[in-house]
C-alpha cells in the first residue's frame, strides 16, 4: 500500500527525536522531517506555506483563523511550552523595580503577535494589574535589524505599536535605555554582554513561576503543530495518524528521562529535575490533547482577544482537527 509523503518542519526537540530518526512512524505516512529554528519555520510556513505540516506559534495560528479561508488546521500537539516570567527584561536606566512600574513605559517586543509576549502581557494584567494598553510597544529585530510582523495586524486604536528604526535592535536599545523593558522569547545578548545595564524583572524567576503554577495550574503553551488545510482536507485520516505519532514520541523520551543507569541529557541533576516537575505539575507534566489543556488554552484565547489579536474570543474546540478530539473505546 502506498504511504502518503508529508513534509514536516520543527525544531530538534527531545520529544520529536523519535520522529526524526524514524523509530516512530506515523500510520500510513512517510515523513520528511526538516529540523529548523522556530523563527525560520514560522516565517516560511506563514508567508509561503512551504511545508505540509509545521510547528507554529500558537498566537500566529490563532491570528490566521480570523482570515478569510484559514490556511491551517492544528493538532492538539504542543512541542513548546514555557513559563515566561523569566523572559521579561528591564533596562537599568528605566527605574523599574516591580511589575507595576511597567505602566506607561516603552516595551520592546520582536513582534506584537508573538506567543511569548501574549502570555507575558496576559500574566502581567491578571497578576499585577498592568493593562496591555497602558504601555507603548516597539517592535523589530532583537539581534538583527529589519524584522517585521509575519502577519499583518489590525489592532484596536488603544494599542500603541511602533516599529523601531531600520538600524536598531531591541537588545541594544534595552541596554542603552532607549526602551525600558523587553518581552521576548529569547534571552537578549546584552543580558550577558552588558550585565550592569540589563537584568530580569524577576531575578528569582523559577520560584515566581512555580508559585504561579501552584495558584493557577497553568503551564503556558507556546507552539502547536499545524497542517496545511488543503493537505488535511485531502487526507483527513492523516491528522490522527500524526497526533498518535507525536504522542508516542513524547512518551518514549519521558520514560528515558528517569533512567539513572546513564543520563539522557547533559544536566547533572536531570532525574531530580524530572521528579520535581512531576511532583509539582503531575506525572504527565507535558500533556497533549484538548481536555488536559482546556484551561490553559482558554486563558490564552482570552488574552489573545483582550490584546486585540483576535476579533472575537475563540474557544479551544475551534483550534483543532476534530479527528483528534475523540478517542475510540473497546
Amino acid at each position: 500500500m502506498t504511504r502518503l509523503p508529508l513534509s514536516l518542519a520543527c525544531w530538534n526537540y527531545d520529544r520529536t527525536q523519535a520522529l526524526a530518526d524514524g523509530s516512530v512512524r506515523p500510520d500510513g505516512i512517510d515523513l520528511n522531517l526538516q529540523v529548523l529554528e522556530v523563527e525560520e519555520t514560522f516565517f516560511r510556513m506563514l508567508r509561503h506555506r512551504e511545508f505540509d505540516a509545521a510547528e507554529m506559534s500558537l498566537s500566529s495560528y490563532c491570528v490566521s483563523l480570523s482570515r478569510p479561508d484559514p490556511a491551517f488546521i492544528a493538532l492538539p500537539v504542543f512541542p513548546s511550552r514555557m513559563f515566561r516570567h523569566g523572559c521579561i527584561f528591564v533596562s537599568a536606566k528605566s527605574g523599574i523595580e516591580r511589575p507595576q512600574d511597567l505602566i506607561g513605559k516603552r516595551i520592546g517586543v520582536p513582534e506584537y503577535q508573538m506567543t511569548a509576549p501574549v502570555w507575558i502581557r496576559g500574566v502581567l494584567a491578571d497578576e499585577y494589574g498592568v493593562d496591555p494598553a497602558s504601555v507603548t510597544y516597539y517592535t523589530g529585530g532583537e539581534e538583527q535589524t529589519g524584522r517585521e510582523e509575519k502577519l499583518k495586524l489590525n489592532l484596536p486604536e488603544r494599542f500603541q505599536v511602533i516599529p523601531i528604526g531600520p538600524d536598531q535592535t531591541l537588545s541594544q536599545m534595552l541596554a542603552d535605555g532607549e526602551i525600558d523593558a523587553l518581552h521576548t522569547a529569547r534571552i537578549p545578548s546584552t543580558f550577558y554582554t552588558r550585565p550592569n545595564d540589563v537584568r530580569r524583572l524577576f531575578p528569582d524567576f523559577v520560584a515566581v513561576e512555580q508559585d504561579y503554577f501552584r495558584r493557577t495550574g497553568l503551564f503556558p503553551i507556546m507552539h502547536v503543530v499545524a497542517l496545511r488545510r488543503d493537505v488535511y482536507e485531502a487526507n483527513r485520516w492523516a491528522a490522527r495518524a500524526l497526533y498518535k505519532a507525536f504522542a508516542e514520541a513524547k512518551a518514549r523520551v519521558a520514560e528515558e528521562l528517569l533512567v539513572t543507569a546513564s543520563l539522557k541529557t547533559m544536566l547533572p541533576w536531570q532525574v531530580a529535575a524530572v521528579e520535581q516537575a512531576r511532583g509539582l505539575l503531575g506525572d504527565d507534566w507535558w500533556p497533549y490533547g484538548l481536555e488536559a489543556n482546556r484551561a490553559v488554552l482558554d486563558t490564552f484565547l482570552r488574552y489573545h482577544h483582550e490584546q486585540g489579536l483576535s476579533p472575537r474570543r475563540l474557544v479551544p474546540e475551534e483550534l483543532f482537527a476534530k479527528e483528534c478530539l475523540e478517542e475510540f473505546r473497546i
